[in-house]
């Protein structure tokens, strides 16, 4: 049985978030930082949210410093957003093989996504939302951003594949 956790004041529930998933634009500050690099920087990024999942952050190309990015050949499929293709991380001589994501030409509704990234919170050296710094979703598969602002419980970690 799952205890969905209530919300406090200014807190969301992520039981409350929708199945398929919503997109909305966020004017909220996000910095990711690695290998001694702001490597992105936007107020102008779009989240996702979906029942169980703490908000994945999308920003656009243009708030992140490509240079330090090379594209994989690694693809996914999503059954509500379509194909992604994925990025390796260079920065100096630290690697990290896959750790952002982004839909070239994203399904009906979630057009706005087209080329934005996501990132794996997990691997950089901070990932931040209005300055706080955020935690990963459990189990290294989903890209979700947890902050004081969302409760869960959150899908990811052992047991949970079958919510």
């Amino acid at each position: 049985m799952i205890r969905r956790i209530p919300p406090g004041e200014g807190q969301e529930s992520v039981w409350d978030y929708p199945r398929p998933p919503r997109l909305e634009a966020t004017s909220r500050h996000l910095q990711i930082y690695f290998g001694g690099i702001l490597l992105a920087d936007t107020r102008r990024a779009f989240r996702v949210l979906e029942t169980s999942h703490p908000p994945v952050y999308y920003i656009p190309p243009e708030d992140v410093q490509m240079r330090y990015l090379t594209r994989t050949m690694r693809s996914s499929f999503c059954e509500f957003k379509g194909h992604a293709i994925y990025y390796t991380l260079h920065v100096g001589d630290q690697r990290v093989e896959d750790v952002a994501w982004a839909y070239p030409q994203p399904t009906r509704g979630f057009e706005s996504l087209a080329n934005a990234l996501a990132f794996y919170p997990e691997p950089m050296d901070g990932c931040f939302v209005d300055g706080e710094r955020v935690m990963p979703q459990p189990g290294g598969f989903y890209g979700g951003w947890i902050t004081s602002d969302i409760v869960g419980p959150f899908k990811g970690g052992p047991g949970t594949w079958g919510w």
